[in-house]
């Protein structure tokens, strides 16, 4: 916190800050004088005339707090120095994920891409809003829910937030409009080799395509041509298979999306009456050295911030959270 010379705290921020990071202290409870102090740390995304300020925080949540509550305050740098894993910005890591589950359908809205894939998951099905749609904001929502309704899906934007060049300001006005917030998760990133380096690989069985035994395993049942079609689009696509007992259904399996210098894993998933016994580990390692074959060095995933069981998988493997990443709903029409 800012601290004067006299030692008292001071509040240095202003509504001129707002779309900035900050850090600030204020009083908990009913604000009287001798009461505990809480602090918040995050984007400023709107000061208002009523005196309210909106801090959105590195998860997506949002703080309101009377500017009459302020201890302190001060502008903060824009991320925290990133000590573990592989540098890399936001607007980079996005593209990336994007490009590793590809929709079958993709339009452009000035820098904004609009992707669809008949409702096979909402990353595929979204807006990637990087940069300037070339639209007033609501102009452009408008459009981005007749492209969405005119192929009978509801409207979705995929934000993040939490890393330099992130869209907590996007996130407000969206919240502002009535879109709702559906799934949130988080991207993580980390070192390839010593992925690698953590297990054998042993038993696991790497092929190009989703076969009908690693289709058997994936938690995604019914999978359709269009889905297949996600599944296997990318720049270097492999399918890791750990085959099960008696020829029944896989006892792992995962996917691995090669494109540069990232290794993207996903759909790592492993019988439940088999886990804990280090399936997931040799999956990813066998998918790991495969990148490395193929000139990789850093790797990417995306992991569900209440699956706590990936989240301990991956945090042993090195990899640590990059930024988290939200999908928006558009509001019911109103008939308007």
């Amino acid at each position: 916190m800012e601290i004067s010379a006299a030692g008292r705290f001071e509040v240095r921020i202003t509504a001129a800050d707002v779309g900035k990071r900050v850090s600030v202290r204020r009083l908990a409870g009913n604000g009287v004088a001798g009461e505990k102090f809480t602090d918040t740390v995050g984007v400023l995304t709107s000061w208002d005339d009523d005196g309210m300020l909106t801090i959105t925080r590195r998860d997506g949540e949002t703080v309101r707090i009377p500017e009459s509550a302020l201890v302190a305050g001060k502008v903060v740098p824009a991320a925290p120095v990133r000590r573990r894993g592989p540098a890399a910005s936001y607007g980079e890591l996005a593209r990336v994920a994007s490009r590793g589950w590809r929709p079958v359908e993709s339009e452009r809205l000035g820098e904004w891409e609009l992707r669809a894939a008949a409702g096979f998951t909402r990353r595929a099905n979204s807006v990637l809003p990087l940069g300037d749609p070339g639209l007033p904001l609501d102009a452009a929502l408008a459009a981005v829910r007749r492209w969405y309704g005119e192929r009978g899906l509801p409207a979705y934007v995929q934000t993040a937030t939490g890393a330099e060049g992130t869209q907590e300001l996007l996130c407000a006005e969206l919240e502002r409009r009535g879109w709702l917030r559906e799934v949130s998760a988080e991207l993580w990133t980390g070192g390839l080799a010593p992925v690698a380096d953590r297990a054998e690989g042993a038993g696991v069985l790497l092929s190009r395509a989703a076969g009908e035994d690693w289709l058997a395993r994936y938690q995604r049942k019914g999978v359709s041509e269009v889905a297949l079609k996600v599944l296997g689009g990318g720049a270097s696509v492999w399918f890791a298979t750990v085959p099960g007992a008696g020829g029944g259904a896989p006892a792992a399996i995962g996917r691995l999306v090669v494109d540069g210098r990232w290794a993207g894993f996903a759909a790592v998933e492993v019988d439940p009456g088999l886990r804990r016994r280090g399936l997931a580990t040799e999956v990813v390692a066998a998918l790991a050295r495969r990148a490395l074959a193929e000139g990789a060095s850093a790797a990417w995933l995306q992991v569900e911030t209440d699956n706590e069981g990936a989240r301990a998988l991956y945090g042993r493997l090195g990899f640590t959270a990059h930024h988290a990443y939200h999908h928006y709903r558009a509001p019911e029409a109103d008939g308007s």
